[in-house]
């Protein structure tokens, strides 16, 4: 066994681990650097196996190619084209309503159905299904990121290994024990997995939380969560689908999230509050809302938005639902010595000028009753403004309105939401058959996204999470070489070496221990084949029956909770919870501990060990 490369690929493991953990550089530079010395290295110095096999540099940057990577990458871009149309809202509203008014129940009642759910689906397709409602019910009920994504990926985990088919660890497992004999049923792990499942479960949804630190997502949709109120107008036709509406209690139910200020009847004002008021054709409502409330009544087809035919020049009006992909709202602030400063928005020339429509105005100081087009801007004014995304690029360096940069968010897609649902389930359900790979049909999903105008492909690019593709890119280039050069069985093996001579249980235990830290740097499926007839060979020479072993690869082989890299759900919410390589130590560590202590505690009287 080559010594060298062998100690050189633990040094560079444990620089990897030191520099993600003192987060002074970016997840990306980190794991660039210490694939870029793996390269160097084994270039420098190559390493062939007895068979003579050589590891190759294709083989260290084998990881920018794997599957597991793809199907993140791709789900990321699935899940963004769920957000983008509002696909989850009804299924977010469902379950906010059976949770009850406390944000934290029904976030609870989220996780503990995923958890049952990935008993009896593999955990991968349940995490994806849950992130975007998640998101939509932290969102609402004001529940930081980091505390929802990663207990989703952990208790999907935890339920996953009650089952034999919960997870693609324990039918590998099974698969290499059936090959010597011995079948494991469908229900033989339950009951000590039920255990550790409740044991981690408590832990994750009562102490876990505390060692997560939210951070700032770097979402408009964050950033516009206070609920700022712009003063808007809306026209109401013979086809709007306000009119017939009439005030209940001074107040218009259906008018959802935009709140009556004021109604211009011909010469009539009608101030509130409104009783027995009914919206006919002609009136002129106006109302106060978020950017939010105004971006879902312009999907719903409740707005109209003035564009600008690029041949003739002619403004067109379109009150429809079916917007494109590439329609977005943005902020912009009227800057000081604006030539807008002192025109009102009828006799701005926005709409001329650039085909951008004026949703909103909001004043710092009190804004009288009045209607949009007779007030006169004044620097410092916020304007709600919609219109292409070419249209709004166009403001740009604009000197007279600032653009808010971060504010450009596109307009929910909430025509094409029954579409993005289809293709989302579509990849559950074949998924969950075993019909085709989940990367393949995570990949034809994403392309499905952007090609049925779910997702732009500007947005498609932006959902792509860089420091995903580079973690997992040297973090298999490191799995590879410490199996390849022998270090994985080496570490093994010496670590087993020291437990000769002890109890059966104590052997289990430090087994259990010996897996559970390797499963977080290799693959679980990969330390799971590894140890699995190591397993069976040391239930042999202790003349015990193997079940407590083979359930001990299991548990010990999904206990990838350390590191984002230690399975592909904790890179799924890597993204969405904003999480750092620390959160996954700090958070997952004790979670393994945990594991660890119950099974030897389980498995002592379960087994009779």
């Amino acid at each position: 066994m080559d010594s060298l490369h062998i100690w050189v690929t633990y040094g560079l493991i444990a620089l990897s681990v030191v520099g993600y953990a003192m987060e002074r550089w970016p997840i990306e530079a980190v794991a660039a650097g210490s694939l870029s010395l793996f390269l160097i290295f084994f270039a420098a110095f190559p390493f062939v196996t007895p068979d003579g096999t050589r590891l190759t540099t294709g083989d260290l940057l084998s990881g920018f190619a794997n599957p597991a990577l793809i199907t993140v990458l791709c789900l990321l871009i699935v899940g963004q084209g769920l957000f983008a149309t509002d696909a989850m809202a009804h299924p977010a509203q469902f379950l906010t309503r059976v949770g009850g008014t406390a944000g934290r129940s029904t976030i609870v009642l989220v996780l503990t159905s995923a958890a049952i759910l990935s008993a009896f689906l593999n955990n991968t397709p349940v995490v994806v299904i849950f992130i975007p409602i998640l998101t939509v019910i932290a969102t609402q009920r004001a529940v930081p990121a980091a505390h929802v994504f990663l207990p989703l990926s952990y208790l999907s985990i935890l339920g996953g290994m009650t089952t034999l088919i919960g997870s693609s660890t324990n039918l590998l497992v099974a698969g290499v024990a059936m090959r010597s004999g011995i079948e494991i049923g469908f229900f033989e792990i339950t009951i000590p997995g039920v255990c550790l499942a409740v044991a981690g479960g408590l832990y994750v949804l009562k102490i876990m939380p505390r060692f997560l630190k939210p951070r700032d997502t770097g979402d408009a949709r964050a950033i516009d969560a206070g609920g700022k109120q712009f003063l808007g107008e809306i026209d109401i036709d013979e086809s709007h689908p306000f009119v017939g509406l009439t005030a209940t209690a001074g107040l218009f139910p259906g008018l959802a999230e935009l709140t009556p200020r004021m109604i211009l009847r011909g010469a009539e004002t009608i101030l509130p509050p409104f009783d027995d008021v009914t919206l006919t054709p002609g009136d002129r409502l106006i109302v106060t809302a978020s950017r939010k409330a105004f971006s879902k009544a312009l999907s719903k087809g409740n707005l109209a938005v003035r564009t600008i035919d690029p041949t003739s020049g002619a403004q067109n009006l379109e009150r429809t639902r079916k917007i494109g992909p590439d329609m977005v709202m943005a902020e912009a602030v009227v800057a000081p010595g604006s030539r807008y400063a002192g025109r009102t928005m009828q006799y701005s020339g926005l709409r001329t000028q650039f085909g951008i429509t004026l949703f909103g105005l909001q004043r710092k100081n009190r804004m009288a009753r009045s209607t949009l087009s007779d007030i006169r801007l004044e620097p410092g004014d916020t304007l709600l403004l919609c219109g292409r995304q070419s249209s709004i690029n166009d403001l740009r360096g604009n000197h007279d309105l600032l653009l808010l940069e971060y504010s450009t968010q596109s307009v929910p897609q909430s025509s094409k939401a029954g579409v993005a649902a289809s293709i989302f389930f579509a990849i559950v359900a074949i998924s969950a058959s075993g019909a085709m790979p989940i990367e393949v049909l995570a990949f034809v999903g994403a392309v499905m996204m952007v090609a049925t105008g779910c997702l732009t492909v500007g947005e498609a690019a932006r959902s792509f999470d860089r420091s995903i593709f580079m973690l997992v890119g040297a973090s298999i280039a490191a799995a590879t070489a410490l199996e390849t050069t022998g270090g994985a069985e080496l570490l093994a093996s010496g670590m087993l070496a020291a437990l000769t001579g002890a109890s059966p249980i104590f052997i289990l235990s430090g087994l259990f221990l010996v897996i559970a830290v390797l499963t977080n740097f290799l693959s679980n499926n990969a330390t799971a084949v590894l140890f699995t007839p190591v397993a069976l060979d040391i239930a042999a020479k202790l003349d015990v029956s193997p079940m407590p072993f083979l359930a001990c690869v299991i548990f010990a082989a999904n206990a990838s909770f350390a590191t984002p890299i230690g399975y592909q759900t904790n890179l799924l919410v890597m993204g969405p919870g904003r999480y750092r390589f620390t959160d996954f130590v700090k958070a997952g560590l004790p979670l393994v501990v945990l594991i660890w202590l119950c099974f030897t505690l389980v498995a002592s009287f379960y087994y009779e060990l």
